[in-house]
């Protein structure tokens, strides 16, 4: 077998390709690194907006349930396409503002833009001729998808930079590596805790009276006011860390051009000469991936239907679902706040990364499984209310189902948490032993997470209308966790000795 650094290689650079002067091997403080991080609070408060409230306010539009993951395809195709554009042209900007805070700044404007669309969807579907009253309502829905799409492809535009500014400052060290991208870990947590909690709160747009119109009711008025929170925290975040960490311009020392080259062509490149471990990593990380995906789209509309019992997505019970939904992915990114700061000794205490990742694929696949079990548990206690019409309210589940569920998610939250910081820690080290730009290298590794998006996209949407439920989904979630707990356990490689060797490719920061 392959030595570990020989077996990881990515393709050197072409010939006809620019030549980077070389580094300074000087590591950024540490201080400037977790800046940096900080960004992911940010970029995931919008994320977890759209995995807590959006998936079931798309339905209350009138959206079927089996075409909302058609809905989320944009995030798989924007990440094949801009993540790998992004991740080539940051490793090459000459911008005097340097090479990646450029795409963050812009990025960070695009969602804001797109944060308006979303939150405004209601009132902009009014103007151009929608009726408030009317179940289905495709003006208000088209500009809502338009919204969520720019979102999508601007997280995309600013989460691959961000990495690898992180990469970029620890200059090839492998310890601050992995404490920037714990500390990215942490950051992305605490944007989770403050996405849920948003979203589970019914009656925060009490606080900005405005978003609530005759076209905009209190539920439309909490995702308007929500969104206009995420664009004001990202913008302050951006600002400090685009004012405090400075980047010095890339230089450039020839004037020969990439040989009409992109950024797609030199991912596949890439893919061309990676070696078996890194084919691991990025196989471990799809299966992974497989099994994330449809719980992050439907965990909430999975606690309105299945576990609250709603049989129709306007029923106030499907509401209450979806807020205890949004509480319990803020318990799972409090639980996976408190692991990223644990992940190093955790590793340490199973003898390496590899292992770490193979036993939590294991936890997340046992986890999984259980939400049949919990859904089992709700609909033979479930209890109906009478009206006078004589129609049976489910009313909500008993305590112990409700807290059997936010058990799981709690739980889930360590699985999250080595999902968020291994994949990348790993690629990033692999690509600075071979000497590879990290823009490129990450967005190698953002294949193995948008393919999987993109597949169960595609399928779980009419897999679930075939079977009934989000639990089908689920299910096939499990198998693929098990199965990356496989690979990662017998076929992973443990990453190199820290690396000394200077990058080919390397940013200075000043």
């Amino acid at each position: 077998m392959d030595s570990a650094n020989d077996a990881t290689k990515l393709p050197p650079p072409h010939a006809e390709e620019p030549t980077v002067a070389p580094p300074t091997h000087q590591s950024s403080p540490l201080r400037k690194i977790i800046t940096v991080a900080t960004l992911a609070i940010g970029i995931q408060f919008v994320w977890a907006l759209q995995l807590t409230i959006l998936t079931p306010y798309v339905q209350i539009l009138g959206t079927p349930h089996m075409w909302v993951s058609f809905i989320w395809l944009c995030g798989p195709i924007s990440g094949i396409i801009v993540q790998p554009l992004v991740g080539f042209y940051s490793d090459r900007c000459t911008s005097r503002f340097g090479p990646r805070r450029p795409f963050i700044i812009a990025g960070t404007l695009s969602v804001v833009f797109a944060s308006f669309l979303v939150g405004y969807a209601a009132d902009i579907g009014h103007s151009l001729g929608n009726s408030d009253e009317a179940t289905l309502r495709p003006r208000t829905i088209a500009v809502f998808i338009m919204g969520f799409w720019i979102i999508d492809f601007a997280n995309n535009l600013l989460q691959g930079p961000c990495r690898a500014f992180i990469a970029d400052l620890a200059a090839g060290h492998h310890s601050k590596t992995r404490t920037g991208y714990a500390f990215y870990t942490l950051f992305t947590a605490v944007g989770n805790i403050l996405g849920s909690a948003a979203g589970s709160y019914g009656g925060i747009h009490r606080v900005l009276p405005f978003t609530k119109t005759t076209s905009c009711d209190e539920y439309c008025a909490d995702v308007k006011t929500c969104f206009l929170f995420a664009s004001a925290i990202q913008l302050a975040l951006v600002t400090i860390s685009a004012t405090y960490v400075k980047e010095k311009p890339l230089r450039i020392t020839d004037s020969v051009g990439n040989g009409g080259k992109g950024g797609i062509g030199e991912l596949f490149g890439a893919l061309r000469e990676l070696k078996r471990p890194m084919w691991i990593v990025l196989l471990v990380t799809s299966f992974n991936w497989f099994a994330w995906f449809p719980f992050l789209l439907y965990n909430t509309d999975w606690m309105g239907v299945e576990v609250y019992g709603a049989q129709d997505k306007k029923e106030r019970v499907y509401t209450m679902g979806v807020h205890a939904g949004a509480l319990g992915m803020m318990l799972n990114s409090v639980v996976a706040g408190a692991a990223s700061l644990g992940i190093g000794a955790l590793a340490r205490g199973f003898r390496g990364e590899k292992r770490l990742w193979g036993v939590v694929n294991f936890l997340l696949a046992v986890c999984l499984a259980m939400t049949v079990v919990v859904s089992k548990m709700a609909g033979h206690s479930r209890r109906y209310a009478v009206g006078n019409d004589g129609f049976r309210d489910p009313l909500p589940p008993p305590a112990g189902v409700k807290a059997a569920a936010l058990t799981l998610y709690s739980v889930l939250g360590l699985p999250f948490a080595v999902t968020c910081s291994i994949p990348y820690t790993l690629a990033s080290i692999f690509s600075s032993a071979a000497g590879a730009g990290q823009g490129l290298s990450l967005a190698i590794l953002n294949l193995a997470v948008v393919i999987p998006q993109m597949v169960m996209s595609l399928v779980s949407g009419p897999w679930d209308k075939l079977f009934g439920g989000n639990l089908p989904a689920f299910v096939l979630g499990a198998v693929a966790a098990a199965i990356s707990g496989i690979l990662s356990l017998l076929f992973l490689p443990s990453p190199p000795p820290d690396f000394t060797k200077p990058a080919t490719v390397t940013h200075n920061t000043v």
